[in-house]
């Protein structure tokens, strides 16, 4: 059973992604002013960058409440994993922020400034990938359902 409760903690940290983050961009994109997260995906590289602002909004707001829930979870914590690895390695610059941390190749303040800080998208992505491999134990909508976790 502690396990479970463990899982269960774990899980409800979708809804810090879902409510902190996905729910402003849901809201945004909806109302037709998601402009600059279009243009930070675009930025990315990613083709069709609106359909792609979406599937990153999406994947934070409903897959955070799915994960939370316990409902579809590995795949929803697999799409909030996939987009926090996104986030943490690709806008943050995750892996040239650690060796500069670790004086390999110090990136300047003003570059260090425009990449934002990766550590909250690495603590979401640590969290899905665990519950993802894992399940959602058996405190989840997935469980009640019947669902093999």
């Amino acid at each position: 059973m502690a396990k479970d409760v463990g899982l269960l903690i774990l899980r409800l940290v979708g809804l810090g992604l879902a409510v902190g983050h996905g729910f402003g961009k849901v809201s945004s994109l909806a109302a037709g002013q998601g402009e600059r997260l279009v243009e930070a995906v675009g930025k990315l590289g990613f083709p069709a960058p609106g359909l792609f602002a979406w599937a990153a909004a999406l994947a934070e707001f409903a897959g955070g409440i799915c994960v939370a829930l316990g409902l579809g979870t590995r795949v929803a914590a697999g799409f909030a994993a996939f987009t926090m690895a996104v986030a943490a390695f690709g806008r943050h610059h995750a892996f040239p922020q650690l060796l500069g941390l670790v004086g390999i190749a110090r990136p300047s303040e003003e570059t260090l400034k425009a990449w934002g800080n990766p550590e909250l998208a690495l603590a979401y992505l640590a969290a899905f990938l665990a519950v993802a491999l894992v399940g959602p134990g058996r405190l989840s909508l997935d469980a009640l359902l019947g669902r093999k976790s």
